[in-house]
């Protein structure tokens, strides 16, 4: 059911802003808030509630009235939440926020300034920092190794301050913009993946399109993490990044660049289960690593949809990766300046 409350708005406004809700409690309220706040004013917000049982949706839907507020029926997880909310918007850019972030006042004006400044480029991603500690980093888009893991950029790493607007892999879907027909051209995200990955597969197959992403380090948001999902290493979030980090990498991997990288990325996942090991945390990522082998051909299905429509190869995209270790085994940011 969606209930359009931006009657006295533009028909097109140049952005429509995202958010997907799911027992995200009073964040959502101080997420919304955020946005009302913003200084560029042409836009929308579309807010989807995924079947939340704590009532904020809709307590926040009727604190904003002005919101577009949409009820999947269902937890249809993150990719095919975000792609219902991008049916119900109008706007010429989509802009994601996570529930749990707030954005600072000027975020949505910055972003369109990049895309003004940078007509070419149809993705930017924004300066994340964690909400608890702004001094730390939530991330700097996403980075991708030579061995096919992902990782935010400079998770938890002190802010370096001041950036040039830089390239990097991909962007974060929990603060990004992206033009709506390159969205609905790629066909959004995907919903075989319901959560975790989903925004790295999206980039990556934008970056085999020949789009790139730019980092926007002005428009800042403020993010908690991890409030609708029991945080980065709960038994679901690691679960399901666990199978999502093989299917994306099977599915997106240009042929010559995947046999290539396939040892490093054995060796990769070996480490990372030695670590979880001696965490005492093996249960979940080997529950993820055996689903995502044993339904190996959601992955390769997908690789047949997607790999005829490359139009970059592998050197292409290699040249796009971080080829030192020390980058995914640290977590640092990897930008490259333009």
């Amino acid at each position: 059911m969606a209930r359009d409350g931006a009657k006295d708005k533009p028909a097109k406004p140049q952005v429509s802003v995202l958010v997907l809700a799911y027992e995200s409690g009073p964040l959502l309220a101080e997420c919304l808030d955020s946005l009302a706040a913003q200084t560029f004013v042409d836009h929308e917000v579309v807010l989807v509630d995924n079947a939340s049982t704590d009532g904020a949706p809709q307590a926040a839907a009727k604190a904003h009235p002005e919101v577009v507020f949409v009820e999947a029926g269902s937890n249809l997880g993150f990719a095919a939440g975000m792609n219902l909310a991008a049916r119900h918007a109008q706007g010429r850019w989509l802009a994601l926020i996570n529930p749990d972030a707030t954005a600072d006042p000027d975020w949505l004006a910055r972003l369109v300034a990049a895309t003004q400044a940078h007509p070419e480029v149809r993705c930017f991603t924004s300066r994340q920092l964690l909400a608890e500690d702004p001094s730390k980093l939530d991330g700097l888009g996403d980075a991708m190794s030579i061995s096919g893991f992902p990782w935010r950029g400079g998770y938890r790493h002190p802010d370096p301050g001041a950036l040039p607007v830089s390239e990097v892999f991909s962007a974060c879907g929990g603060a990004m913009m992206i033009a709506a027909e390159l969205f609905e051209a790629m066909g959004g995200f995907d919903e075989r993946l319901f959560c975790y990955g989903e925004d790295v597969d999206l980039g990556y197959r934008l970056r085999l399109a020949g789009e790139r992403t730019l980092l926007v380090p002005d428009a800042v948001v403020r993010h908690h993490g991890g409030a609708s999902s029991g945080g980065p290493r709960s038994d679901f979030a690691v679960f399901h990044g666990t199978r999502n980090r093989l299917w994306v990498y099977v599915k997106d991997t240009p042929p010559l660049l995947l046999w290539l990288s396939l040892p490093m990325h054995v060796l990769a996942t070996v480490t990372l289960f030695a670590r979880h090991a001696t965490r005492g945390e093996l249960a979940a990522p080997m529950r993820g690593l055996m689903a995502g082998l044993k339904d190996l051909r959601v992955a390769l299905d997908a690789r047949r949809e997607t790999q005829p429509k490359r139009r970059v190869g592998s050197w292409g995209i290699a040249r796009a990766m971080a080829w030192n270790p020390l980058d995914l085994l640290l977590r640092r940011w990897v930008i490259r300046k333009l």
